[in-house]
C-alpha cells in the first residue's frame, strides 16, 4: 500500500514536471516568435524614419524655401540702401 502510494505520488510529480517543461518550451517559442515580429517591425520603422528624415531635409532646403518665398509670397532680397540696422546694447 505504501509503495503504491509512493509510486502514485512520483508518477504525478513526473507528469507535472513533464507538463511544466512542455509549457515552458511552448512559452519560450511564443516569446521568440513575438521577439522576431517586433524586430521586423523595428526594422520597418527605422527605414520609415530614415525616409521621413530625407523628406524633411528636402522640404527644409534653403533653395526651395527661397523659391517659394519669391514665387508665392512675392518676397525679394532687399537692396543695401533698403536695409536699416538697429543698434542694440
Amino acid at each position: 500500500m505504501k509503495r503504491t502510494l509512493l509510486v502514485g505520488i512520483l508518477a504525478v510529480g513526473v507528469t507535472a514536471s513533464a507538463v511544466a517543461v512542455i509549457y515552458g518550451k511552448y512559452r519560450s517559442r511564443m516569446l521568440f516568435h513575438r521577439s522576431q515580429t517586433l524586430e521586423r517591425q523595428l526594422d520597418r520603422l527605422a527605414v520609415e524614419w530614415e525616409q521621413l528624415l530625407i523628406e524633411e531635409h528636402a522640404w527644409a532646403d534653403p533653395a526651395r524655401i527661397e523659391h517659394l518665398a519669391r514665387t508665392r509670397l512675392g518676397m525679394v532680397i532687399p537692396r543695401a540702401d533698403e536695409i536699416t540696422y538697429l543698434a542694440t546694447r
